[in-house]
């Protein structure tokens, strides 16, 4: 079943080498073909694939149907791209290729049982990207481009270092199997170099903060994401994130599973001090891109600490609401921003008929909803996230430093809701009115997104199973 999860994506490349004014058309009619395999997993038991180097368990089995859906609304919206911004034939094919490789590599991140496909397919995500990004013909774009593959290239590197010395760590316990995640899993008791292996973990997980944004490079995705054309921005939150988010929550499993004190004590300083840094610059953001790409690091500081304390559902809603909501403010974006007109002042002014009324709803809704408004699925993860913080401090001597760690949370994420509420108002209320068009495509997108959230609400017994 693992293997049709590529067709789709297959056939994207293939016709991305014809005529883009015929071909477009079917892309999101293909790329909706991938839910087909996508929900035939959810019903089939685990199972191993390609000498238990793949696998299918419960959590890529919801990390992909998130990603299935945030692919589907990526390619709606691409149907109107030529509206918004100047792009030739030619690369709207060479956009649609690599967001195919792009999503391959994704997949084989998620789907990964081995340490060396995980990072093979992250970097195959990674390299692609650098291309998309490169779409947008403008020098800025190509400067980002390069200042993102060195970037890139330094945290799939710590990420590459890491995963060496895990593998140095166990191999001497378990052989060959050492780079599979369920062997290290099974066996850690096994492994008698642990201190060889946090450190192999401190490097993943340096690495995968790099590429999320986290502290001291918070600048660098915001800046990506502003060079790039809008459904970049959605697919680095929707999917790249989601690649690098999987892999994380399985390192960080393991990790645990050694010493719980040390995993906590070096996220918690990490983690606090990345949102302390993003709380202010967001504060003085003055464009949509940026304050939706800070954002994204915010919630992604909120995932890790949720998860590492032992709140796993809460940590996996807020995944699922945060690859939901973001994807869907990118690609408004690209609506509020037509034509590169970024004003934020007027934005949510001038949208006239059903579509334009719609839009202006829907962009209201995703806007509370990121800033955990109830009755936003990202108001419950927070809620019962900041609850398995309270329940990890009552087994330990530490409930007073975990209450003022809440605390210090709290404040800091009260900044980011007066900025949004402040960025909404300013675009509801303020500066002149005139004229602007949404089109169908985008607003499909959206509804799309907006169902899927929705739909959160109903599934807590499900993604509570997917925790244990």
């Amino acid at each position: 079943m693992l293997e049709y999860l590529f067709l789709p994506l297959s056939l994207i490349f293939v016709l991305s080498f014809f005529d883009v004014q015929k071909s477009k058309k079917y892309l999101p009619i293909i790329s909706s073909l991938v839910l087909v395999p996508t929900f035939m997993l959810l019903f089939t038991p685990d199972r191993h694939y390609w000498h238990d180097r793949l696998m299918i368990d419960d959590l890529n089995k919801f990390v992909l149907l998130v990603c299935a859906i945030v692919g589907i609304a990526v390619t709606l919206a691409l149907e109107s791209l030529r509206h918004h911004v100047k792009i030739s034939p030619r690369h709207y094919r060479r956009f649609y290729r690599f967001f195919a490789l792009f999503w391959i590599g994704m997949i084989l991140s998620v789907t990964a049982n081995s340490m060396g496909i995980f990072w093979v397919g992250l970097e195959l995500a990674t390299l692609s990207t650098v291309y998309m990004i490169k779409t947008n013909t403008t020098p800025f774009a190509h400067k980002e481009a390069w200042n993102y593959m060195i970037v890139g290239t330094i945290a799939i590197s710590l990420i590459l270092f890491g995963i060496i010395l895990i593998y140095a760590s166990a191999k001497p316990s378990l052989g060959e199997e050492a780079m599979l995640f369920t062997a290290l899993k099974s066996h850690i008791s096994r492994i008698h170099s642990a201190y060889l292996f946090e450190i192999g973990f401190a490097f993943v997980a340096v690495g995968s903060f790099i590429k999320m944004g986290f502290f001291p490079m918070n600048l660098w995705l915001a800046n990506i994401e502003r060079a790039a054309y809008y459904p970049v921005a959605a697919l680095f939150s929707g999917l790249l994130e989601s690649a690098i988010v999987t892999g994380l929550f399985r390192f960080s499993s393991l990790a645990k599973e050694l010493n719980q004190s040390h995993l906590i004590g070096f996220t918690y300083i990490y983690a606090l001090l990345t949102l302390f840094v993003v709380a202010f610059l967001i504060y003085r953001v003055k464009d949509f891109m940026r304050l939706f790409s800070l954002s994204g690091i915010e919630h992604m500081v909120l995932m890790l600490i949720f998860w590492v304390s032992g709140g796993y559902f809460a940590a996996l809603l807020h995944f699922a609401a945060h690859a939901f909501l973001k994807p869907a403010l990118f690609i408004s974006t690209g609506v509020l921003e037509s034509r590169g007109k970024y004003h934020i002042a007027g934005a949510l002014k001038g949208y006239k008929g059903f579509k334009g009324r719609l839009f202006q709803i829907l962009v209201a809704l995703f806007m509370l909803a990121i800033i955990s408004l109830p009755p936003s699925p990202m108001f419950f993860s927070e809620l019962f996230g900041f609850s398995a913080m309270i329940d990890l401090a009552k087994g330990s001597h530490h409930l007073l430093l975990m209450l003022f760690g809440i605390l210090t949370i709290l404040i800091l994420l009260s900044i980011i809701f007066y900025k949004f509420v402040d960025v909404y108002q300013t675009m509801r209320y303020e500066g002149e009115e005139r004229s602007k068009r949404v089109y169908a495509s985008e607003v499909g997108a959206l509804v799309l997104l907006a169902l899927a959230t929705l739909a959160l609400l109903g599934s807590f017994d499900f993604i509570e199973k997917i925790g244990g």
